[in-house]
């Protein structure tokens, strides 16, 4: 019984790695549990199920939730609703020249390098800041800030969609 209850806690490990939800983490607790009580009375088994399902479920209850709100509290980064909605209205800087279609190039937004187009048909300088006004595909569509974070010229209707989808309103 001992190496069964090994086996469902290493199970229950493999699960937790790739759900990382903390559930089946406290099932492997109670397994191995169960294990530690086979190795000192290996024909209690209703008394090894009863320690497997006691510890499980009280990590669960009484465990689980301190350790999801320490995770959760320890995350950073950006965070975005949606594939593209979070990143329409987002400031960046621009690493190189960005221009047209033709002439794409690069920002800097939440710490990741993004493919990017000028929304205003004139070319964007590198090193200025620039705001996103839509997203096309993985491209962005920016126009440049000026140096009290307003934009240099009226720019197109930001792009509300949350996928891109209707682009910039032609005038």
């Amino acid at each position: 019984m001992v190496v069964l209850w090994l086996v469902i806690a290493l199970l229950l490990v493999v699960v937790e790695l790739n759900h990382m939800a903390f559930f089946a983490l406290f099932g492997a607790a109670g397994a191995a549990a169960a294990a530690l009580v086979a190795l000192a009375a290996p024909t209690a088994i209703p008394l090894q199920i009863i320690v497997a399902v006691v510890v499980s479920f009280g990590g669960v209850f009484f465990v689980r939730p301190y350790v999801s709100r320490a995770l959760h509290n320890r995350r950073t980064g950006h965070v975005t609703k949606g594939v593209h909605g979070g990143l329409v209205g987002q400031e960046a800087f621009t690493l190189d020249a960005v221009g047209d279609a033709h002439h794409p190039g690069h920002v800097r937004l939440a710490g990741e390098r993004w493919l990017a187009v000028s929304g205003g048909g004139h070319p964007v300088d590198a090193g200025v800041r620039v705001v996103v006004t839509s997203v096309q595909g993985t491209t962005l569509v920016v126009w440049p800030l000026d140096a009290h974070g307003g934009v240099t010229a009226p720019p197109p209707q930001l792009d509300q969609a949350p996928d891109g989808a209707d682009r910039r309103q032609e005038q």
